[in-house]
Parts: C-alpha cells; structure tokens; sequence
C-alpha cells in the first residue's frame, strides 16, 4: 500500500539528478563481477551500488515513480538521470543515461561505500527536520548487500538557527557519507570516463503508474491531445487502498509502441484506456527491476 511519504530532495545529493553520467549496456566480464562483489559470481545485471531516496512529503505518484540517484552494477554499468528539462509539463519518459566503468572502478566504489560507513551502523542521530527524505545507500559484497539510510541527509543543519540536534560525531559520520554521495557526481570524467561516452538507457520493460486525468489548466490542457494508450489496459493493479492509483508493466511489442507515441508526449497529457482519461507517469525499469510490484516494494 503506498504511504504517504515523499520527498524533499536533499540539497547536496540533489545535485546528482542533474547528472550527465551514464551509459553504454555492454556485458560484464568475470573480472569485472569478482570485483564488485568481492570475488563471488554475479550476473551483469546484479546491482552492487545504489543510491536513492524514501519517504519525504511528496506525492503518492512520485513516491511510487521515483528513480535512484545512481545505481552501478557487476558488469561496470552505471545508470542515473540525465539533464532535465525545467519546464512545465514536462517530457513524459524520464532522460536516463548509461556508462561503463571499468572492474576497478566498481570495486573501489564498493570499498568507498564502506569507508564511509555503509555497513556498520554508524550513530548519525535524528536532526530535527520535518518531512524530508532518507537518503539511502545499498551496496553488495562478498558477505552480502549491506544497506544503510540516513534521514535528511542534506538537510541538516539548514534553516535550523546552528542548531542541528546532532552530536559532533554524528556530523562528523554523516559528512562521510554525504562526501561520499557527493563524489558519485565525479563519475562523469572524474574516474576514467567522460559525458561523451553515455548513451541513452534503454529499458526492457517500463512501469506505468495511472491515476485520473485531472484538467489543470486550460491553456495547458489546451495543448495536450489525447493519445491512444499502447500498453496494458489502465489503470492496472492498485497501488493503495485508498487511492486511485494503479501500475501496469509494458513489455515487448506493447513497449515498443509506447516509447514512439511517449517520444511526443508529456507528464500532463491525457492517455485514452478503456473510454476514459488517464494521467500517466513512465517509470523505465532499471536491469534489477522486474515489474510494478519491484519498485512498489523499493518505496
């Protein structure tokens, strides 16, 4: 059931959505996968490295198509979003990029995340913030995926009159970690790769969360001409109790449709399924990701 609880985007790691990173989805080598999970076996689509966000005061539709701010996986691919458009409504697939980094560079990120404190429990307090977002770090050893979340990460110490509720020892291992996450920014051309060598992510299958066209205004509306929705009959499978809000998975041929008629369309226009309007938002699913109950669960 989605909860309502959103995000305010934390001001260091906010920076990474802007990221030009990403890129090319080539297979991994063995090297590669012994790097990143410390000399075990991993298939290239294994996620070894995520950053992302939960809960925070948003809406139940971002909180359900929200995307990480970067994930890395066992064959050196590394996925985040691509520069956005800051305009109003904006396109309605979502600027994904892909790179490959080398086995090395997996590995040190691994070791990075460590470092910094994923892992092992480190005190980092509750600053007395209301309503923002953890920031959450997931990262896959030898031993096993170790995952760590830390709220208002970015926030701390904002707006808070010098008063943070925070120790000095929490600062101080909170600051390792947010340098760590602000270092991810560097992997465009900061460990070995340049903005050049990112392609645009092509996903396998996408998530289309649905909820009832709404008019917003009519000047907007105006603008927006109703498109025959391709996929999966909507609004598909609830996502709340409570809410009108459901997800169907788009794949093979359906996924193909989508992304041509997706190429001309916005966050505000209104989808036809079944003699009804729809507001769909596209959620491309990551090479981990599987199907709307995958990034339900993720929330």
């Amino acid at each position: 059931m989605t909860t309502f609880r959103g995000v305010r985007v934390a001001a260091t790691a906010a920076s990474l959505l802007l990221l030009t990173t990403a890129c090319a989805q080539t297979g991994g080598t063995d090297s590669a996968n012994d790097a990143a999970a410390g000399g075990s076996s991993l298939s290239g689509d294994a996620l070894v490295l995520r950053v992302d966000y939960t809960g925070g005061f948003t809406t139940p539709t971002m909180l359900a198509t929200r995307l990480p701010l970067i994930s890395v996986y066992a064959d050196g691919r590394v996925i985040s979003q691509g520069p956005t458009v800051m305009i109003y409504p904006g396109p309605a697939m979502p600027n994904l990029l892909v790179q490959v980094i080398s086995a090395e560079q997996v590995d040190d990120l691994v070791k990075q995340a460590l470092a910094a404190g994923v892992g092992s429990a480190p005190d980092l307090g509750t600053p007395p913030v209301a309503d923002a977002a953890s920031t959450r770090f997931t990262v896959r050893t030898a031993d096993g995926t170790e995952e760590l979340e830390v709220y208002a990460l970015g926030e701390a110490g904002e707006g808070l009159g010098g008063d943070t509720g925070l120790t000095a020892e929490q600062t101080a291992a909170r600051d390792k970690l947010r340098s760590f996450a602000d270092s991810l920014t560097g992997l465009s051309g900061g460990i070995g790769t340049s903005a050049e060598d990112s392609e645009p992510y092509v996903a396998h299958a996408i998530a289309a969360v649905a909820e009832p066209w709404v008019a917003v205004d009519e000047t907007v509306d105006a603008s927006q001409p109703e498109v025959a929705w391709p996929g999966p009959a909507l609004p598909g499978e609830s996502l709340s109790e409570n809410l009108e809000l459901g997800c169907v998975t788009v794949t093979g041929a359906e996924l193909e449709q989508l992304r041509t008629v997706a190429s001309d369309a916005t966050t505000a226009t209104p989808w036809m399924s079944g003699d009804k309007r729809w507001t769909v938002a596209l959620r491309p699913l990551l090479p981990d990701e599987a199907d709307c109950a995958t990034i339900a669960a993720a929330r």
